[in-house]
């Protein structure tokens, strides 16, 4: 193969430098010309090594691009605007954009892709507990690298992931605190006060997101079936206000079963809302919302937030985040014997060990009843077993 070949055919052959250059046809670049790449060493066998191994990422289909390697910012950045934008929520978006911006890039985005080692990852992991972050935030950091790194893998621009030569940062779950059933029914009950009081019936006992049940439509509860279905999410997106999207993932949309007496406050909460709309009349906008401002306009989730603290402490409750709500649902739910793959349906969990991993406090209690109840099935007897005492030892 030495001296110049025809156009398109690769081709080796000793230059005026003294050394030997090798030009290989790889295909046709983005704007439509020829990619014919060149390479050089200082032996002919040395030359032919390296056209053999361009000729064979042509054939394997895994071309590099030819321009020099982007840095890790550029490419995240990339990855960002065109690859994941299409393909996850807007807020997930969101998310993702502002913790590459603040903590990523800044750390690592000024070394090249292709040079990124995992001892890069590691002190950037080292120093990001150093500053008190939470092993979720860590977690997440990863995550979204190895993403990223796995579709820069994918389109030939690195030839490894090297997330995957980095052990993950661990995840310290943290205990879930849900309210108890006396708290949770003195909330219900201060919630009568209140307009929307049905918005907390909703959350203690179904367990929807915050943005589920902003977003609820009455289109969507069916009061003579005693159903509702989540189909839709509420949430504030930068540059675009509060807006619907869809729920979390495919399990996120379901069909729940609503007991009786929540069906009875969601009438009651139907009819109240028809009467503010008849006194309002065209200053009503409406956007079908079981709960909605006055006008009939979206909830701000802030407000939400401001309205389920406030309704703690008129109830005498402890402080506790508005996800507790859901916590609680949860836990009631498996206390009161409900199997765990029903309230992974209700709850929305894409995985059943998210479900009873989550939840693992309600476990040790459930087992004793179902010690009980195998009891009482063989031995027909509710007793507990008695201690033996030293005096009846033999």
């Amino acid at each position: 193969m030495s001296g110049r070949s025809a156009n398109g055919r690769s081709s080796i052959y000793l230059g005026a430098d003294g050394r030997w250059h090798g030009r290989v046809s790889m295909g046709v670049k983005n704007d439509g010309s020829a990619d014919r790449r060149h390479v050089t060493a200082r032996t002919e066998k040395a030359v032919t090594a390296k056209v053999r191994e361009l000729e064979k990422a042509r054939e394997q289909g895994t071309v590099a691009d030819s321009k020099r390697p982007p840095t890790v910012e550029q490419w995240l950045r990339h990855w960002l605007e065109t690859i994941a934008a299409r393909k996850v929520r807007a807020s997930t978006l969101e998310s993702y954009r502002s913790k590459i911006e603040a903590r990523i890039v800044p750390a690592l985005g000024k070394h090249r892709l292709d040079r990124l080692q995992p001892e890069h990852l590691e002190s950037f992991y080292a120093d990001c507990a150093a500053a008190s972050l939470s092993s979720a935030s860590v977690l997440q950091y990863h995550r979204i690298l190895s993403r990223a790194l796995k579709v820069a893998v994918q389109r030939g621009r690195v030839a490894r992931n090297v997330c995957t030569l980095v052990d993950a940062p661990s995840l310290e779950r943290k205990e879930v605190e849900p309210l108890t059933q006396e708290d949770a029914r003195a909330i219900l009950a201060a919630a009568q006060e209140h307009r929307n009081a049905a918005r907390w019936s909703v959350a203690l006992a179904l367990g929807l997101r915050q943005g589920e049940a902003l977003g609820l439509a009455w289109q969507d509860v069916d009061l003579a079936a005693g159903t509702l279905r989540v189909r839709q999410a509420l949430q504030r997106v930068r540059g675009q206000g509060l807006v619907m999207v869809p729920p979390k993932s495919r399990a996120g949309r379901r069909v729940i079963a609503l007991p009786a007496q929540l069906v009875d406050a969601l009438r009651r909460h139907r009819r109240q809302q028809l009467e503010e709309r008849m006194l309002l009349g065209d200053l009503w906008e409406d956007h079908d919302l079981v709960f909605a401002q006055i006008t009939g306009r979206p909830i701000d989730p802030r407000a939400d937030w401001g309205a389920w603290k406030r309704l703690l402490a008129q109830a005498g409750v402890r402080d506790a985040r508005l996800h507790d709500a859901r916590h609680t649902a949860a836990t009631l739910l498996l206390q009161q014997g409900v199997p765990a793959r029903v309230a992974m349906q209700i709850l929305g969990h894409s995985q059943i060990n998210l479900t009873l991993g989550t939840y693992s406090h309600v476990v040790p209690e459930l087992a004793t009843e179902a010690a009980a109840r195998v009891g009482v099935a063989l031995w027909g007897t509710t007793e507990t077993r008695s201690e033996t005492t030293l005096q009846d030892a033999p």
